[in-house]
């Protein structure tokens, strides 16, 4: 028995379609963040663009209004991790940006010294007017270091 030619067309047509659905699934769901640092050093160039920005909440810099849920805050850059060579401040440059969330409502983990990833558009010089703030777990599981 012979398959007819209609049967492969619409079968080849199909198989396209569901790649081309799991390439831009992929694509829209592998976005990664910037650290401060890099924003920071590419916000001319991200100006007006959707970003993804990572960084720790600084102390003293949170403004909360509930009646307007307006939330503004800075972060400054999530410190090295264990093993990296750490330093000086004095020898490094603190890079800060300054966030502003309107018509969202705090997120519950929210605090001075927690991670954060902003999602949102630079609109000014180490500004970021923000979509989206998500905190990250308070926790980190490490092994004990013998000894």
């Amino acid at each position: 028995m012979r398959i007819k030619p209609r049967f492969l067309i619409g079968g080849g047509l199909i198989v396209a379609a569901i790649a081309y659905l799991i390439v831009i699934g992929i694509r829209s769901t592998s976005e990664y963040y910037l650290t401060v640092d890099e924003a920071a050093a590419r916000q001319s160039e991200l100006l007006g663009q959707p970003v993804r920005v990572a960084g720790r909440v600084k102390a003293g810099s949170i403004a909360w209004d509930p009646s307007s849920l307006s939330l503004s805050f800075a972060i400054a850059p999530l410190p090295p991790e264990d093993g990296v060579k750490v330093e000086p401040v004095s020898m490094r440059p603190q890079q800060e940006i300054k966030v502003l969330c309107k018509g969202q409502p705090k997120p519950d983990m929210f605090a001075a010294g927690r991670d954060v990833i902003v999602e949102g558009r630079f609109t000014g010089p180490n500004f970021v007017s923000a979509d989206q703030v998500m905190t990250s777990c308070p926790s980190k599981y490490r092994a004990k270091k013998a000894g």
